[in-house]
């Protein structure tokens, strides 16, 4: 039988076969001693031994279509990445990280904001502007109002998407409303510190419905970027492209060289300056990265 890896814990693997449903299987030794590690979104095949109790053997991982060092997934087709509108106000320079990590991994990425119900139409308004812009499909929601859930369903529907973002943004109050056969935990938003108190402690692969599965992953409030050259990043900004051959100079990072074509297109409002400063930091960081290695 041909499953998908659901979760994994203490050595057990969730299988999701369609119209047979979920069996516990425990990994064969032949993973170990080619230093395999099962990962949650596999596609696996399986061998039942009590049907009854839905218990089995996992004998064979299927060719991984990709592989995500964070989380440590398989199999991804969508990265939703899930910020709220208010409470806590979202962060932009940690949502550019977000997208700057999987542009590395090649995942596509729809971004999405909850509690839309608590800003104004002008607020939404330029968040969409700054990342469609960039190519990125944006969706407002609220899951306490019930909206905007039905578009969402949309860009889920036939996928294998990884849901993430900081917490207190409601991804666990979105995969419940989206579904109802596993109940996340949910946790509220610490007045004191202006975000969520975490409540997924392991990753795990929910099924939606037919082929549609959301897989949870722990919050985060700080993520590192990849070890990665400097001058990859600005490749991940699509909207300094059109700009770039008007810069005086080849390779031109975009910070301190005179007659920057991005640096213009910026002062003409062109460009996001949220995005732009959000570029500088990071070039930054990797640039601090670099000076350590020598």
């Amino acid at each position: 039988m041909i499953g998908k890896i659901l979760k994994g814990i203490s050595g057990f693997y969730y299988v999701h076969v369609v119209e047979s449903g979920i069996y516990e299987c425990k990994a064969k030794g032949i993973f170990r001693q080619q230093n395999i590690k099962p990962l949650v979104g596999d596609m696996v095949e399986i061998t039942v031994i009590d049907e009854e109790q839905k218990k089995g053997n996992l004998v064979r991982i299927l060719p991984r279509k990709n592989e995500l060092i964070r989380p440590a997934v398989a199999n991804v087709d969508m990265a939703l990445i899930v910020f709220a509108a208010k409470t806590p106000d979202p962060n932009f320079q940690l949502l550019d990280r977000f997208l700057v990590l999987m542009a590395r991994q090649q995942v596509p990425v729809c971004i999405c904001f909850n509690k839309s119900d608590l800003v104004s139409d002008e607020v939404l308004d330029e968040f969409a502007r700054v990342y469609r812009s960039c190519g990125y499909p944006v969706e407002f929601i609220s899951v306490k109002q019930d909206i905007g859930i039905d578009r969402l369903m949309m860009h889920l529907s036939g996928k294998t998407s990884t849901i993430a973002g900081p917490s207190g943004a409601g991804k666990s109050s979105l995969i419940n409303r989206l579904q109802s056969s596993v109940m996340m935990e949910t946790g509220a938003v610490s007045k004191k510190l202006g975000r969520g108190k975490q409540t997924t402690r392991h990753t795990q692969l929910i099924h939606i419905e037919g082929n549609s599965y959301i897989m949870d992953t722990p919050g985060f409030s700080s993520l590192y970027l990849p070890q990665m050259d400097k001058e990859e990043l600005q490749g991940f900004y699509s909207e300094f492209a059109p700009f770039e051959p008007e810069c005086r100079f080849g390779g031109c990072s975009h910070i301190s060289e005179p007659d920057c074509g991005v640096k213009k297109a910026l002062e003409e409002g062109k460009v996001s300056k949220v995005r732009y400063e959000n570029y500088v930091q990071l070039y930054e960081e990797l640039l601090e990265q670099e000076k350590k290695k020598y």
